[in-house]
């Protein structure tokens, strides 16, 4: 599903990521874990297409999205590629089906086919009852399980999580984590996640150590 090859990412002389090489599978969780300032996010970021390296080869469902151009990288992350942030980043005037369609709203889904689908998410994420609520009305736990459904609305190939359950209470981490691990087996759906999370970490399929800007695994 993805492979990472001699990525390297440097910020003025701050060389972050020094050749990292990386390989994920269909339907396979897979954590980034190490300390702060090993360069998990960036390394998160690039994978995910949200910024470029400056050097390295990235393919993604066999396309190598590292020599697309901006406009086909855009609409290729708006239809192949989930993301699900520590911060849910939803907008606070819509509510949750809304804010789950925007991504197909983009896509050029239409609005009725967008919150049908939208629906559908929700209600299988057990916030049937919550449609019509604004994030200021739903829970942490809930604002997350909305971002989750925002990040599936176009069924992606792949899925990229920065520290999902860094806001959430024991309770509500669990329940995350469970629901990474159901969509998994349900789905076959691919997740790359990073975490400091032991928990979420013993509970993927592989861990991928980060240290000073490479990785083992």
């Amino acid at each position: 599903m993805l492979k990472a090859t001699n990525i390297h990412k440097a910020y003025g002389k701050l060389d972050i990521l020094k050749g990292v090489d990386l390989e994920v599978k269909k339907g396979e969780i897979v954590t980034i874990v190490g300390a702060s300032g090993a360069g998990k996010s960036t390394l998160l970021n690039i994978l995910g297409t949200l910024d470029r390296p400056d050097q390295g080869q990235l393919f993604i469902n066999n396309l190598e999205v590292s020599k697309l151009n901006n406009t086909n990288l855009s609409d290729f992350r708006n239809q192949r590629i989930g993301f699900i942030f520590q911060f849910h980043h939803l907008l606070d005037e819509f509510n949750a089906v809304e804010n789950v369609s925007i991504p197909a709203f983009i896509k050029g889904v239409s609005r009725s086919e967008a919150e049908k689908n939208a629906t559908a998410l929700l209600e299988r994420l057990g916030l049937g009852d919550r449609l019509t609520h604004k994030p200021n009305e739903l829970s942490g736990g809930e604002q997350q399980r909305v971002a989750v459904a925002r990040a599936l609305i176009n069924k992606p190939a792949i899925i990229f999580a920065d520290e999902p359950s860094g806001n959430l209470d024991s309770a509500n981490s669990l329940e995350l984590h469970k629901l990474f691990i159901r969509l998994r087996d349900e789905f076959n759906q691919t997740f790359v996640i990073v975490t400091h999370n032991e928990e979420l970490a013993n509970m993927s399929d592989r861990t991928v150590l980060m240290k000073d800007g490479l990785v083992s695994v």
